[in-house]
């Protein structure tokens, strides 16, 4: 999109974008959602990156963001390597399917490179981000600490070959940790909204409930 501009948030920004985020997840993956309080509760833990904070704009309407948060993985002789993760990353309803979203993950990949990460790991639906280059987790070695491998959990080397095919052990940053209870209180500063079911949040449970073990 011509007019699409890619910047840094300001702190004005900051209502705004949770706003943005409750209206992109909201009855997504469950009745409700949380995502607007997680991307609260992440802009004040020390994992976060505020320069991989962006949001894309377009005629002065902020309509997608994506943060970043550092993660690390952990291979069978306890050597650490830190990475990336992200998430939320929202898109306004009336936005998507427009290029913005891998817009956004092209410019932060560059920006994360020349910031000297090397790899990103995430857990999303497949379809979302397989165009943009990430992999089952399977293929780079890498699972969660009982040996599993989920099917959600997707990786992207920034850097081709930094995996270097050894196994290794995801380790997200305790800043995910939410507190569900904290998560409804916060969205009572929101404008009411319905919570319902929609077919998504099975999809989303499938895919967030199952693994392959290798």
């Amino acid at each position: 999109m011509e007019n699409l501009i890619i910047r840094n948030e300001r702190p004005e920004d900051c209502r705004i974008v949770e706003e943005l985020t409750r209206e992109a997840f909201w009855n997504l993956h469950v009745p409700g959602c949380h995502e607007h309080y997680l991307l609260h509760v992440l802009r004040h833990h020390e994992d976060f990156i505020p320069e991989l904070d962006l949001v894309a704009e377009i005629d002065g309407e902020i309509v997608g963001n994506i943060v970043y948060t550092k993660a690390k993985l952990v291979d069978d002789q306890g050597e650490e390597k830190e990475i990336l993760t992200f998430g939320p990353i929202s898109v306004l309803p009336a936005y998507q399917r427009k290029g913005i979203r891998k817009a956004l993950l092209r410019h932060s990949f560059e920006k994360a490179v020349s910031m000297g990460y090397d790899a990103v790991v995430i857990f999303g639906h497949p379809c979302n981000y397989i165009s943009s280059g990430f992999k089952s987790c399977i293929k780079h070695n890498v699972c969660i600490g009982d040996g599993l491998f989920p099917t959600a959990m997707l990786v992207k080397e920034l850097v081709p070959g930094c995996l270097d095919g050894r196994r290794w052990r995801y380790v997200e940053s305790p800043a995910f940790d939410i507190d569900h209870r904290e998560a409804e209180e916060y969205d009572r500063q929101f404008a009411p909204r319905e919570k319902a079911y929609q077919p998504s949040q099975e999809e989303f449970y499938i895919y967030s409930h199952s693994a392959i073990r290798k």
